[in-house]
């Protein structure tokens, strides 16, 4: 991809990214947040699943991720977003849905993602999520959004997803990727459309009908990787 150009805050980058976000159309109290990720684990069980499922191998990534969040317990929110990030894109092999999971969408959870060191762009973003969480970065600051990413130079486009970290509601957030090893603010990826984002709490969509009609069908994908994850042992 093209380096991205810098922006000043009062950019138009800026306010077109924030644009595309929109405003809040489904929230807690419409039923994200009866399933809501919690920021507690339970370690012998997401160990025997981690066993049973990649064996050993999954097991000691997982126990990477456990030294991880001991050793960043209470460390400068920038050093923990820089950490989390390196650890998936650097542990984590790209690979499309269909070749690691089969035909359709599939959301993994973060046990699976590290068990089977492969994932996708969902993937990266939802362990950096929850991996955050248990870190104690609170969840109304982190969101998952999803774009159009152009690819090079070219008008040719793919759908992809990032995470967000918003030091206000209304700020601009800072960006987690899989393709860009830095967090950068989201005006200086020019590479990327907002079309929605959301989090465990609630839906943010822009005005075209056409950005609330895809995000509402993915939901449900969302809330099957919470029921997986507080099974495996994210509580």
């Amino acid at each position: 991809m093209p380096k991205p150009r810098h922006r000043t805050l009062a950019s138009p980058g800026r306010r077109r990214f924030l644009a595309g976000l929109g405003s809040l159309v489904l929230a807690a109290g419409l039923g994200l947040q009866a399933s809501a990720v919690g920021a507690s684990l339970d370690p012998p069980r997401l160990r025997e699943n981690m066993q049973r499922l990649y064996g050993q191998s999954g097991l000691a990534v997982l126990e990477e991720w456990f030294s991880l969040l001991d050793r960043l317990a209470g460390a400068e929110l920038r050093t923990q977003l820089r950490e989390v990030n390196d650890f998936f894109n650097r542990r984590v092999l790209w690979v499309d849905d269909d070749l690691n999971w089969g035909p359709g969408d599939y959301w993994a959870t973060p046990l699976e993602t590290m068990g089977q060191g492969k994932g996708d762009c969902e993937d990266y973003s939802i362990a950096k999520y929850v991996t955050l969480k248990q870190l104690g970065v609170p969840g109304e600051r982190l969101r998952m959004i999803y774009v159009r990413a152009r690819i090079g130079r070219s008008r040719i486009t793919q759908a992809h997803m990032v995470l967000g970290y918003y030091a206000t509601p209304g700020a601009e957030p800072l960006l987690l990727d899989n393709l860009v090893p830095t967090i950068t603010p989201a005006s200086q990826r020019t590479d990327l459309d907002p079309l929605f984002s959301f989090n465990s709490s609630g839906l943010w969509a822009g005005a075209s009908t056409e950005s609330r009609a895809d995000p509402l069908a993915r939901l449900s994908r969302w809330r099957r990787v919470i029921d997986r994850m507080h099974r495996q042992g994210f509580i």
